[in-house]
C-alpha cells in the first residue's frame, strides 16, 4: 500500500500529464491573405452590394444575407453566409454548416485558399468537437465542428475590424 509520502509525487505526475497532454490549436500561416471575401475588401460598405439583402440592424452592427441560393462554399452546399459590418465597415463573415461531408469538402476549400493545415500531432483538435484556423496579416479564418451534433461554423473576419464587434459589449457582460 502507498503512503501518502508516495502518492502526492505519484498524484503531481498524473496531473502535470493531464495538463501537459490537453489538445492544442495553433492558427497556421496564410499562404495568401485575401483581404476580405467572396471579391469584397474588409471595410468596405455593404449597403449598397445588389447581391446582399439587409437582415438585422442593432448599434453599430448590420448583417446581411446573399440573395441568392442555394449558397455555396467551394463545393459544399452551406446552410447560411451572413455578411457583418461594424460602423459601416464589412468586417466579417459566419457560415454554418451541417454533416461531415460538408466539413470535408469545407476543409479541401479552405486549404486550396488559405493554404495546408499543419498535421503536426498537437497542433489540431480533433475529438467530438473540432477546430482548424488560418490566420494572415489582415484576414483570421476559425472553422470549428460539433462531431455530436455534426454541425459547424466557419468565421472569416477582418484583424483589425472584426475586435470592434466586442467594443460595444460592457464590462458586466458575461
Amino acid at each position: 500500500m502507498l503512503t501518502l509520502r508516495h502518492r502526492f509525487p505519484l498524484l503531481t505526475a498524473v496531473c502535470m500529464w493531464a495538463v501537459i497532454s490537453v489538445p492544442v490549436t495553433h492558427a497556421v500561416p496564410m499562404v495568401s491573405d485575401p483581404k476580405g471575401f467572396s471579391g469584397i475588401t474588409w471595410g468596405t460598405s455593404l449597403n449598397d452590394r445588389p447581391e446582399l439583402a439587409l437582415v438585422t440592424t442593432a448599434n453599430r452592427i448590420k448583417e446581411y444575407d446573399r440573395k441568392s441560393s442555394p449558397l455555396q462554399f467551394g463545393d459544399a452546399a452551406v446552410d447560411t453566409m451572413r455578411f457583418s459590418a461594424v460602423d459601416g465597415k464589412f468586417a466579417r463573415v459566419t457560415i454554418r454548416y451541417k454533416g461531415k461531408d460538408t466539413l470535408a469538402k469545407v476543409l479541401v476549400h479552405l486549404q486550396l485558399l488559405y493554404g495546408p493545415l499543419d498535421r503536426t500531432p498537437g497542433q489540431m483538435m480533433r475529438s467530438a468537437n473540432q477546430q482548424y484556423n488560418w490566420r494572415g496579416t489582415d484576414t483570421e479564418v476559425n472553422m470549428t465542428f460539433d462531431g455530436m451534433g455534426e454541425r459547424g461554423f466557419l468565421f472569416i473576419e477582418s484583424t483589425v475590424l472584426a475586435p470592434r464587434f466586442n467594443d460595444s459589449l460592457t464590462d458586466s457582460a458575461y
